[in-house]
């Protein structure tokens, strides 16, 4: 175990062996590993990412367009594994000098666009289509609020609380207890929130929505680090309410298949290219052979 009265050095070292299973995706500095282009399909979006709660963000996104009918939607999801460093290929980075996911282009413009980070997907495409971000300026404005607000909370939830509670290679009570408390604050906040709210920014489903119910929503749920009882998640009844309700429909349902390589093998659509994948690719027929 490591010593508990460690002091930091004047000049900090990286030190790999001394990190967790995790350790391989993260490193001191940015720029590509290797060189490796990265696949396009046929349809407008190439979308780069992995079912983590930051990628599903962006599938979610995209099945939510899809569900209203809007055709020019339609994308390729293509799966970055982080564990075997696909982040720093030089085609990703290409289109993320910061090698995290999800990462998109557009190709329906010349010349294509590249958008990264979550937050970022998700406005760029509800400007994009007029969809789950209201015209009305103070509609708006209350949205905004709630997408800057997760990407401000979440690192607190996953590199905070989701690090020292469930990866980190040994267990500490400070790390642990001051994380908990400030997930605990945050759960408190967006339980007041929908005690008087049916979404997340008002009485309609938004950008926020998308935003949020990866992290918190699946924290309620205990699907993010199953941690649902020490957090005594269930006192939190409007949480778990509002996300039961985003969980059923149909955009999200779809779009937590996406580029997801773990659990029920009939749950994991490694690559998404037409919506006839999810009846027909999923990993349970595509490793019987049907």
């Amino acid at each position: 175990m490591s010593d508990p009265t460690y002091t930091p050095p004047k000049v900090w070292k990286w030190n790999q062996e001394g990190e967790s299973k995790f350790s391989n995706i993260n490193r001191p500095v940015a720029g590509p590993t290797h060189d490796k282009e990265l696949p396009v399909g046929e349809h407008p979006f190439q979308l780069y990412s992995l079912a983590t709660p930051n990628g599903v963000k962006a599938t979610i996104m995209f099945e939510e367009l899809l569900e209203l009918g809007i055709k020019e939607a339609e994308y390729d999801a293509w799966i970055i594994n982080i564990m075997e460093g696909d982040q720093f290929s030089s085609g990703f980075v290409g289109v993320n000098p910061n090698s995290k996911i999800p990462a998109l282009m557009d190709r329906s413009v010349d010349p294509a666009v590249r958008v990264f980070e979550s937050g970022s997907i998700l406005l760029y495409l509800a400007e994009k289509f007029g969809q789950f971000l209201s015209k009305d300026p103070a509609k708006r404005t209350e949205t905004m609020n709630w997408l800057f607000w997760q990407m401000g909370s979440a690192p607190f939830l996953g590199g905070g609380f989701g690090h020292f509670y469930a990866y980190a290679p040994e267990k500490y009570e400070y790390p642990i207890n001051r994380y908990a408390m400030e997930v605990k604050r945050q759960l408190d906040v967006l339980d007041r929130q929908l005690a008087d709210n049916r979404y997340i920014a008002g009485d309609e489903y938004s950008i926020a929505d998308m935003a949020i119910w990866p992290w918190y929503g699946a924290l309620v749920k205990n699907v993010v680090y199953e941690a649902a009882e020490f957090l005594e998640a269930h006192t939190y009844t409007n949480v778990v309410r509002w996300a039961e309700e985003v969980a059923q429909r149909p955009g999200v349902r779809r779009g937590r298949m996406v580029n997801k390589a773990w659990g029920d093998l009939s749950s994991q659509l490694h690559e998404r290219h037409d919506a006839s994948d999810f009846e027909l690719r999923t990993q349970d027929k595509l490793e019987s052979g049907e």
